[in-house]
Order: C-alpha cells, then sequence, then structure tokens
C-alpha cells in the first residue's frame, strides 16, 4: 500500500500487507498526519468504504477504474444496445465535466430503465432475478460511485487529479524492474522496493 504525493511526485508512506483493507488506509492517513502531513484530498480506487472514511477529507475516486469496473460487468464489446451505449457513457468519463456526465447517465437510465428492471423466473426455483444483470450492475456501480467521480471537479482549488495514474507509473515501473531481478528473496526484495520507492 503506497501513499504518494500528487503535487510533489514523492512516495511517502508505504506498507507491506498481505490484502488492503480499509483499516490500514485510515491508519496510513493518520501516521502522515501525525508526522505533520496536511491530507488535502485522497484520490484511490474505490475500496468499499473509502470515501465516508477520512471525515471531511475530500476523496476522489479514480475515474479509470471505475472504466474498468464497468468493463468487467460488460465487456469490451457489449452486445446489447444499452451495454454499447453504457459503455460509450462510461467511456468518456476521463474527457468531461461532472453535469455532462450526469446528464447522460440520467438520459441512458430514463431509455433503459424498464430493460435493466426487467426479472426472469427460474424454472426449477420459482425465483426472480434480474434478466439483465451485469448491465444493471454496470449502471448501480455507475451511479452509487458518481458523487466521488467529480470530487476534483467539486473542489477546482484543490488542483487533484482524477485519476491515480501518477501511482500507477510508479507500479507499472517498479514490476519492470522487478521482473529484471526475479530470483530476489523476500528480504533483499522489500530492501529493492524501499530503495525504489524512497
Amino acid at each position: 500500500m503506497v501513499f504518494r504525493d500528487y503535487y510533489n511526485k514523492r512516495n511517502i508512506y508505504w506498507q507491506y500487507l498481505k490484502h488492503e483493507n480499509l483499516e490500514a488506509y485510515i491508519n496510513g492517513i493518520n501516521v502522515l498526519k501525525a508526522i505533520g502531513w496536511n491530507i488535502l484530498g485522497i484520490v484511490c480506487d474505490g475500496k468499499r468504504g473509502m470515501f465516508n472514511a477520512f471525515g471531511n477529507i475530500p476523496v476522489q475516486m479514480c475515474q479509470f477504474h471505475q472504466i474498468a469496473i464497468i468493463r468487467r460487468y460488460i465487456t469490451n464489446n457489449p452486445r446489447l444496445p444499452a451495454g454499447i451505449e453504457l459503455k460509450g457513457i462510461s467511456q468518456i468519463l476521463t474527457k468531461t465535466d461532472k453535469e455532462s456526465f450526469e446528464g447522460l447517465l440520467n438520459d441512458w437510465y430514463n431509455s433503459w430503465k424498464e430493460f435493466i428492471a426487467e426479472k426472469t423466473i427460474n424454472p426449477e426455483t420459482g425465483k426472480k432475478h434480474y434478466t439483465h444483470k451485469r448491465i444493471r450492475s454496470a449502471y448501480m456501480s455507475l451511479k452509487h460511485n458518481l458523487p466521488n467521480l467529480f470530487t476534483w471537479y467539486d473542489h477546482p482549488e484543490l488542483n487533484m487529479p482524477n485519476t491515480t495514474n501518477s501511482l500507477e507509473g510508479v507500479f507499472s515501473n517498479l514490476k519492470a524492474k522487478l521482473n529484471l531481478h526475479t530470483g530476489l528473496k523476500l528480504s533483499r526484495k522489500i530492501k529493492f522496493i524501499d530503495d525504489f520507492l524512497t
């Protein structure tokens, strides 16, 4: 888990974890505050609970992570018109403003609300389920995350990014370098990562 100062392009805190979790993120923010950092805003990948975990610190969900979530639900090549349209809307997320995106999403919903509300009865169990569950889930993900997809837009004074690209670039570079040293013992690998992140 790595925290990066976007303005100065510096990694300022990291911790080795088996799994990312909300507690670790909260602890990381508290450690940074304790050593004197003033946290103006947070850009993250949108782990569950992150948006409300930091009090009054504005939290921006990485827009590219949101696009990846939509892609997981409806794939790169959706076949149904509702999915094709929703994919098109999601792909302009990083290139538009809040009002335009919200308008497009609301228009999409108004056109397809009956479609995504359709239910099918399982003949074996008699239970109902959403017929177009994946498209519905993609839409619900956008709707749920929408309040945090344009934090950068709501707080122009912070000049905050709308993605975690600065950090993702660090990870890509680190992985490429680690791949050149595949035989390192864990202790040497940790030292290598510490030196790289410093």
